[in-house]
């Protein structure tokens, strides 16, 4: 059984590839969408977005990385896709993540949300707190894969 695991990814993770192994307990396959997501200015581009995420499951089997930019419910329908999943980090996230799915089902019923949450360690970790840190050139060596460390400086495309 295969899920999607959608996002701005912006940059990956350590805490998104938490998740994606936690999922992975329990899907044969784990397709890592990417959104366009033009309304929330991602700092970096989604063709390097996707190339950072590639970068970070190298090693990782049964992971594929694709990018959007419709409706989540009609990529899952485009690839006969009806689980999501996503991270949780803290009740702020499961206020949004619940309108989120909820949405996601008013507009097809037969889509499902799983919530995961990330252990302990990567729990606090946030793209936008990455891209802060990085912004004013701190270490994020903790907090992202070490295979997109030299790449996260420069925002142009790799």
């Amino acid at each position: 059984m295969t899920c999607l695991y959608p996002g701005t990814f912006d940059p990956i993770t350590n805490g998104h590839l938490d998740v994606v192994r936690r999922a992975l307990k329990i899907f044969d396959k784990i397709i890592i969408a990417i959104a366009k997501s033009d309304h929330k200015k991602p700092y970096y581009s989604l063709e390097k977005r996707k190339k950072l995420a590639e970068l970070a499951i190298k090693d990782i089997s049964n992971v594929e990385i694709i990018t959007f930019d419709n409706l989540l419910v009609d990529l899952a329908k485009e690839f006969k896709i009806n689980t999501i999943i996503r991270g949780l980090r803290a009740v702020s996230d499961f206020e949004y993540e619940l309108q989120i799915g909820y949405a996601n089902h008013a507009l097809w019923d037969e889509i499902e949300t799983i919530y995961l949450m990330p252990s302990l360690k990567h729990a606090f970790i946030s793209s936008s707190i990455v891209r802060s840190i990085v912004t004013h050139g701190g270490n994020v060596s903790s907090l992202v894969p070490k295979e997109i460390l030299p790449f996260l400086k420069d925002k142009t495309c790799m």
